[in-house]
């Protein structure tokens, strides 16, 4: 293998492989055959036999799910701090300096508008869904309590802030960014096709062409449509349990499917504008609407309580870390494997796609500064996020006010059940439910122009009309899995986007050495 070092400043690789050069086009798409058809028998395989036979298939894929998490518990905790310790090495290294696109690149979106669509597609509806329910969880042992401390007791609340912050932190967005920066340095300054093998061209040379590849983007493509489509379909429930508390909308089946008829027409418009008209747009009003949702509860909650958890969520999450990442020894197994392995193993899977979106935007940063605002910036985000919310919810649930007086009943109605014992119920509720909505849109439409990345191999221009796709694609396996068996057929895909993460886990430790090699390669350039 040898680098020619062009005029653009990028040590490109001599490949004779060009982008599109194997794909097919019919009914108007252009695609990579073996990654789409492929990919397509085995998304329609699963949900099919999920839909005919979702006790069976929820039995199945929950028995890999637990199978994996139970006995690869250390493999999942062991890469997930490869990659937390790998991304702060490379922001004090000087690989660090290398800019994607090469030494003469400049970025392409702003830094707000940037981190606005990498945040939203990244993590902004799981904090929707989660930044309530879970510090609260911990607080009241609703699933097993950090260390089996005793729950509603002053330890439990310590430890639930820094749990909370441990698996929204450093750690998931770590994997993220391992991802995102491979495919970004292996497209802009490599000249390889922007998809998932790519990465792994140092490793395997012109293999990553043939069947080796093949398998790495089918991988990668059911990972992402799983973890879109369960996640479609789960937002849909916390979604109409908000419209039945704050409107008196029946909480059913057929208004369930609405909201997700009416997400998918809103990521249709949105996929069809392309990057700069739909994603990034949408990215920035969800930024804009988060940032009210959270000022204005400052405002009218309990704001000494919010800044005091602001600092406890901090020092709770330093004072935890490490015990909380040591896999040996661990008693805690329904909090360890129920909540930590499984959020790893989910994060893992959804890799594929926050890391390619990641990396698309990402042209024209340098290493370092990809890394900062990936692994640091959201991290401290999330910090002030679950502050406000969890540290709001907390205060309610350890002083017996509301809903949360009593723990957690119905993870989708907790956020809701903490806004009513604030002011103004109504207005925050529904400010809520608004933010909830686009946050499903964006994430839709981002994981669209992902997999038709991916499945038209590495092309970025391919016809509108694939994205399109894409995006109705995923509104219906969401509603097919929602009529066929409810949140039992939903359980077992998700069960298999995360049994994927098994896999995807190893591909990721062979991804981080392909881009050690790769990195050192272009060190020339910046001396």
């Amino acid at each position: 293998m040898t680098n020619k070092v062009p005029d653009n400043g990028r040590a490109e690789y001599n490949t004779s492989y060009k982008v599109g050069q194997d794909n097919v086009q019919f009914l108007g798409l252009d695609v990579l055959n073996p990654v789409f058809s492929t990919s397509a028998v085995i998304i329609f395989a699963f949900i099919i036999g999920s839909i005919l036979f979702p006790s069976d298939a929820s039995v199945i894929l929950s028995g890999a799910k637990n199978w994996s998490i139970n006995n690869f518990d250390w493999f999942f905790m062991v890469a997930g701090n490869i990659f937390v310790l790998f991304c702060l090495l490379l922001i004090l290294l000087p690989l660090g300096k290398i800019r994607l696109g090469g030494t003469e690149a400049k970025a392409e979106h702003s830094t707000i508008t940037w981190f606005s669509m990498l945040f939203a597609a990244g993590m902004g509806i799981g904090l929707m869904f989660w930044s309530v329910a879970e510090p609260v969880a911990y607080y009241t042992g609703w699933y097993g309590t950090p260390f089996d401390v005793a729950a509603n007791t002053p330890e439990a609340r310590d430890l639930a802030m820094g749990a909370t912050m441990f698996h929204w932190g450093l750690h998931p967005w770590a994997i993220y960014a391992v991802v995102g920066l491979s495919l970004a340095f292996f497209a802009y300054n490599k000249g390889l096709p922007l998809t998932i093998r790519s990465a792994f061209y140092p490793l395997f040379g012109e293999k990553v062409w043939g069947a080796i590849g093949h398998v790495i983007d089918v991988i990668s493509v059911i990972a992402t449509i799983f973890g879109l489509a369960t996640s479609l379909g789960f937002g849909a429930m916390q979604a109409t349990s908000g419209l039945n508390f704050l409107f008196d909308i029946p909480n059913t089946l057929t208004t369930q499917i609405l909201v997700i008829t009416g997400v998918t027409a809103v990521a249709i418009i949105s996929v069809a504008r392309g990057l700069e008209g739909g994603v990034k747009l949408l990215s920035n009003v969800n930024m804009i609407i988060a940032a009210v949702l959270a000022v204005f509860i400052v405002i009218v909650g309990n704001t000494g309580a919010i800044f005091s958890a602001m600092i406890a969520f901090l020092f709770s999450y330093v004072e935890n870390i490490i015990p909380l990442s040591n896999w040996i020894g661990r008693e805690d197994t329904t909090f360890y494997h129920g909540w930590t392995v499984f959020y790893w193993a989910w994060w893992i899977s959804w890799s594929p796609f926050v890391g390619m979106f990641i990396a698309r935007v990402s042209r024209g940063r340098s290493v370092r500064e990809f890394v900062i605002a990936v692994l640091l910036v959201p991290t401290v985000v999330s910090l002030v996020w679950m502050s406000v919310f969890g540290g709001s919810a907390l205060d309610q649930s350890a002083n017996g006010i509301g809903a949360l007086a009593n723990g957690i009943s119905d993870s989708s109605l907790a956020m809701f059940q903490m806004f009513a014992s604030l002011p103004m119920t109504s207005v925050i509720s529904f400010i809520g439910i608004i933010l909830v909505l686009v946050f499903f849109v964006t994430s839709s439409d981002s994981g669209s122009l992902v997999i038709d990345g991916i499945t038209a191999g590495g092309k970025t221009d391919a016809p509108m009309i694939q994205r399109v796709f894409w995006a109705i694609l995923e509104g219906i396996i969401a509603i097919a899995l929602l009529v066929g068996g409810g949140s039992e057929a939903l359980g077992a895909i998700q069960a298999a986007a995360i049994t994927i993460g098994l896999p995807f886990t190893l591909l990721m430790l062979i991804m981080c050495v392909s881009l050690w090699k790769g990195l050192h390669s272009d060190m020339h350039l910046y001396k």
